[in-house]
């Protein structure tokens, strides 16, 4: 197929390009590359782009493609919160429009990235896609909010599917922090104290960001109808872990590390075990391929390669919300998160 990615340099979208390459399709990428000075580790594949914010789509720019796979938003709950509006305008009603241009230019297939955020303070029951939603932050509204309006889109022509990914991990080259066992693996290396923010009993579900690729991709390669308006949880239902559970993981993990619990730390009400039994079921060929233990492993490794350091994953090198902010100070992004200097919207051509 030929697939546009939007979010292409993020977190998951570095790592997922060469997946679909190899799989053989024609990818083009759409990112505003709000880090493109956060690079950790080895570089990004090549491939045609558009150097431009998801706000600022036209119907040309969607021509030609078999599907959208939709990963660009803001990604994190501090950075949502940094102006709740704001979120809304881009998480939420750019991916409505996104979808609407989408479908207007011919576009048959669109894969959004939603997020079991969406269920929020789900508590101790193991919920599935019928279970209902109760967001807790202005990120995981969005998501539920773009769920909604999107589905409301699908006929003959368009067919959406919603992935709500599990709380992602792994590395990447553009790597984040501020999840939950990546954070854990980078506090017991650089200061050799498994750090918990929260008392370490909320329920989270994790899954590797390959993992999430692969997802996407089954997606993709499925029958129309097996996916057409259905919303799937990604992840495997073994890997609903406590916080503290990770963090046992991790001591495991990382030599010579302890358990430390945050000061000020309490509950989290993000609470939620998810079933993730239904996208291995309609789609027997995606197999997950990692677990926590791997994954723990591979960052731990990645970052004694590179010899993290705290200022590093607690400054605005790799902390996304610090490292907006930085850009905002400097000049370089006005109040709406759009780049101030021409050069970073040179569109490449396709």
């Amino acid at each position: 197929m030929r697939v546009l990615v939007t979010g292409h340099l993020g977190y998951i979208g570095t790592v997922m390009v060469p997946i679909l390459l190899a799989e053989g399709h024609k990818v083009v990428g759409l990112d505003s590359d709000l880090y493109e000075d956060c690079t950790f580790g080895d570089g990004i594949a090549a491939i045609p782009e558009m150097r431009k914010d998801i706000r600022d789509v036209n119907p040309s720019d969607l021509e030609g493609f078999d599907a959208v796979l939709h990963l660009a938003g803001l990604s994190n709950d501090p950075l949502a919160d940094l102006n709740p509006a704001l979120t809304y305008d881009i998480n939420h009603v750019a991916s409505v429009r996104l979808a609407q241009l989408a479908k207007d230019v011919g576009v048959q297939r669109f894969v959004f990235s939603s997020s079991c955020s969406n269920y929020g303070a789900g508590g101790e029951n193991l919920l599935n896609e019928e279970s209902a939603f109760n967001p807790v932050t202005p990120y995981g509204i969005s998501k539920v909010l773009v769920e909604c309006d999107v589905a409301k889109l699908a006929d003959s022509n368009f067919s959406p599917t919603f992935l709500r990914n599990a709380t992602a991990y792994g590395v990447s080259p553009r790597l984040r922090f501020d999840l939950v066992l990546n954070n854990l693996v980078a506090w017991a290396f650089a200061t050799g104290r498994v750090h918990i923010k929260s008392d370490g009993t909320p329920w989270r579900p994790i899954v590797h960001i390959e993992d999430i690729s692969r997802a996407f991709i089954a997606v993709l390669h499925a029958p129309r109808e097996l996916v057409h308006n259905e919303a799937f949880n990604v992840g495997r239902n073994e890997d609903n872990y406590r916080i503290r559970e990770l963090a046992e993981i991790v001591k495991e993990t990382v030599p010579g590390c302890e358990i430390e619990y945050a000061k000020d730390a309490g509950p989290d009400k993000r609470c939620y075990r998810v079933d993730c039994s239904k996208l291995m079921r309609t789609l027997p060929d995606f197999k997950p391929r990692w677990n926590a233990r791997g994954g723990a492993l591979e960052l731990y490794n990645a970052y004694k390669k590179l010899g993290l350091r705290l200022e590093d994953f607690e400054g605005p090198k790799y902390k996304r919300i610090d490292h907006i902010k930085y850009l905002m100070r400097s000049g370089r992004l006005d109040e709406s998160l759009r780049w101030k200097t021409e050069e970073v919207k040179v569109t490449t051509a396709r």
